[in-house]
């Protein structure tokens, strides 16, 4: 068919345009040629210039969007861990809204967790602290329980739903505080400083659930665990500080 049209092709360019005019003179008439489909052509791969900026930085940074500030702590972290020496200079919230000192702590051992009621950590999480609080609250140890819904949203309701749950099901004893965001700009004051206290494995942030903190008697940080940790696995660490080991 081409050996038998006469084409003439022009290109015109322009600053702004570049297109092509392509004029076919048939030496037979339309209706003597058979028309086929011609194959679809592969798709040409587009080049986003962020590709080249992606290429020099390590893998461990390119992350998805939004991410919470995990890998850095962030200047609110280090002042808070700059303007609290130990745990029992914050004052937080009970579930009720009232303040509470944690000074009123001063010569206790602590762990302090932060707790969800619909994860998959709550049934063996929420049984064994209950086992820990009834064999070591007579002995200077408390456990404070911080809700937050940040993972999962795995902690959606009300404060007092979330403390009927905890003593109803598991008979919680221990304090269960106001909820709170433990990660981002808007993580409470006490949990920039016990993250600031102790770095977290790769990340500082908050990984998930039950996170579990250990406080001496001085109210400093000595031990971070992670939320698949068992509470009962920590006992020994419990009764060093306890001073029974």
């Amino acid at each position: 068919m081409l050996g038998s049209a006469r084409i003439a092709l022009s290109r015109l360019i322009s600053p702004r345009n570049t297109s092509f005019s392509v004029t076919l003179r048939l030496a037979k008439p339309l209706s003597s040629f058979t028309l086929q489909a011609l194959p679809v052509p592969a798709k040409i791969p587009t080049f986003d210039s962020r590709d080249l900026r992606r290429a020099f930085i390590p893998c461990s940074l390119v992350l998805p969007s939004p991410v919470l500030p995990l890998f850095s702590r962030s200047a609110s972290d280090m002042a808070s861990s700059k303007s609290a020496a130990s745990i029992h200079d914050f004052t937080v919230k009970d579930a009720m809204g009232k303040d509470v000192d944690l000074s009123m702590y001063k010569g206790k051992v602590l762990l302090i967790v932060n707790v969800a009621s619909q994860c998959g950590l709550t049934n063996s999480n929420y049984t064994e602290l209950s086992q820990l609080y009834e064999k070591y609250k007579g002995k200077d140890f408390e456990i404070l329980a911080f809700p937050c819904n940040q993972f999962g949203g795995q902690e959606p309701g009300s404060n007092e739903e979330i403390v009927e749950f905890a003593c109803t099901r598991f008979k919680a004893e221990y304090p269960i505080f106001d909820k709170v965001d433990v990660n981002g700009n808007n993580a409470a004051p006490v949990y920039k400083f016990l993250k600031s206290s102790k770095g977290g494995i790769l990340v500082d942030g908050i990984k998930w659930n039950f996170a579990k903190f250990l406080i001496d008697k001085d109210g400093h940080v000595v031990d971070r665990y992670a939320p698949t940790t068992s509470p009962l696995s920590i006992e020994k660490d419990i009764k060093k500080l306890l001073g029974e080991a």
